[in-house]
């Protein structure tokens, strides 16, 4: 028997924002599958069965950090898919787990984190997690509980005994992220990171006791932890529960997911601008863009056929990339920010300056390459427009700088400029500051008078 739900349209309030409808999938496996969102899952003919009805289940999400980043979104948006589709979410702020660290996908050990840290990273993702997960619906709401809560008044010997005692030491150097560690005979792994498989097990029995979850759901490199849960909470509890884990995201390139040149993308904007995290979707191979539709969006899987045509038609187009880019950034960011940004990158590409926002101007800023210059030199009569260029450094000479404006070649604010002879003064300064200068399609500089 599979899942038949009807097709209604579901709308999420999400903060002070409103999510885009979406339609409800009649199957949630059948959703995920064509997403390409299952890497594996125990038992999926008896999971299908179970999922006829409504489940509980839960993803954990370790504060490592103080933000989420975007490789934390696939696991994210599968809970908010599944509560879309009537199940029940539970997110776990990894209070206890991340005081340890978890050895999956590590080459290294992890550096412990104090607990002020670890308190403030807890705090400010568990802010994030309410963003996007419905906290008040009367028939299925959201829930977000600390591992901590029920780990801290657990003696050390207590948990060896209830808990240790079901686990052989073989079992778990057969998981694939501890042999791993093993194997490397230079880094190896201590017996806090080997534990962690105790502790993530613990939590999915103890989760099932207390809230009735029999569902979890992880990353690939997760599924060692997540059986070891499943076979606890079946000794324990003499209970069923399953495992469905997610691919691990990559890039066509071979470069890691989620990292550029300047860093890790973060979902907070205070960590990377708005403007940057949309470039990051536009700037999207072109062999990875339909894939990440499929991950990271919500469009429908007609929509996401139509600009697979579109995209196979004219890729140059880079249509999907900006289906992608708007969707991904609306979801995260909000529908007036996403425009926000898609302005700062329109005015990358000679768009104009008319009633921009200085906080659009500024994304702009951090972008190119800026010169600062006194503003007394604006002053009266001005810098000629020659001599401004070769400040810049767009230009290496005052003829050459002759030579490239008379040929339509220079932009003062994105207007061409023709004439040789031209100054810029303080009247040219955008917000009373900057001065936007272009050569040829691509070559910027923002001029700061100081």
């Amino acid at each position: 028997m599979t899942m038949r739900m009807s097709m209604t349209m579901i709308q999420l309030a999400i903060g002070n924002r409103q999510s885009a409808i979406y339609s409800a999938p009649v199957n949630i496996l059948e959703e995920l599958q064509w997403r390409g969102l299952v890497a594996d899952c125990t038992d999926a003919v008896e999971l299908e069965k179970r999922i006829a009805a409504p489940i509980t289940l839960y993803c954990g999400f370790d504060p490592t950090g103080d933000s989420l980043h975007v490789g934390s979104l696939v696991p994210l948006l599968t809970l908010r898919r599944f509560q879309l589709a009537g199940h029940t979410p539970i997110a776990v702020a990894g209070g206890a787990t991340g005081s340890i660290g978890d050895p999956s996908g590590k080459t290294q050990e992890r550096q412990l984190l104090t607990p002020q840290i670890l308190n403030h990273n807890i705090a400010s993702v568990a802010a994030q997690l309410r963003r996007w997960l419905d906290f008040d619906s009367k028939t299925n709401a959201a829930r977000l509980v600390d591992n901590a809560s029920w780990t801290k008044d657990i003696s050390f010997l207590d948990f060896l005994r209830d808990i240790g005692k079901h686990f052989t030491v073989n079992q778990m150097v057969a998981k694939e992220s501890v042999r791993a560690r093993m194997e490397d005979r230079e880094v190896g792994i201590s017996y806090t990171e080997f534990s962690y498989m105790l502790l993530q097990a613990f939590d999915f029995m103890v989760l099932c006791r207390d809230q009735q979850c029999e569902l979890q759901i992880g990353g690939s490199d997760q599924w060692g932890n997540i059986t070891a849960g499943i076979e606890l909470t079946r000794k324990k509890l003499g209970k069923t529960v399953y495992g469905l884990t997610l691919p691990l995201v990559t890039k066509a390139d071979g470069t890691k997911f989620g990292k550029t040149e300047t860093g890790t993308i973060w979902i907070d904007a205070k960590k990377t601008s708005v403007y940057k995290f949309y470039q990051f979707w536009i700037n999207t191979d072109d062999r990875d863009v339909i894939r990440y539709l499929k991950y990271f969006t919500f469009l429908s899987k007609e929509e996401i056929e139509s600009l697979e045509k579109q995209h196979a038609e004219n890729p140059g187009a880079r249509i999907a990339h900006k289906a992608l880019a708007k969707a991904a950034t609306d979801l995260i960011h909000g529908e007036h920010a996403t425009a926000e940004a898609i302005r700062a990158s329109d005015i990358l590409f000679g768009g104009k300056l008319d009633g921009i926002a200085e906080s659009t101007f500024n994304e702009i800023v951090g972008e190119v390459p800026t010169k600062e210059i006194e503003k007394a030199k604006l002053a009266g009569a001005g810098i000629p427009l020659v001599e401004l260029l070769v400040h810049a450094g767009l230009c290496p000479s005052k003829g050459q700088a002759r030579k490239d404006i008379e040929g339509g070649g220079v932009n003062i604010n994105n207007v061409r400029e023709a004439s040789a002879t031209r100054a810029v003064t303080a009247g040219d300064l955008l917000f009373g500051k900057h001065v936007l200068l272009r050569k040829g399609k691509k070559n910027y500089v923002v001029v700061t008078a100081k």
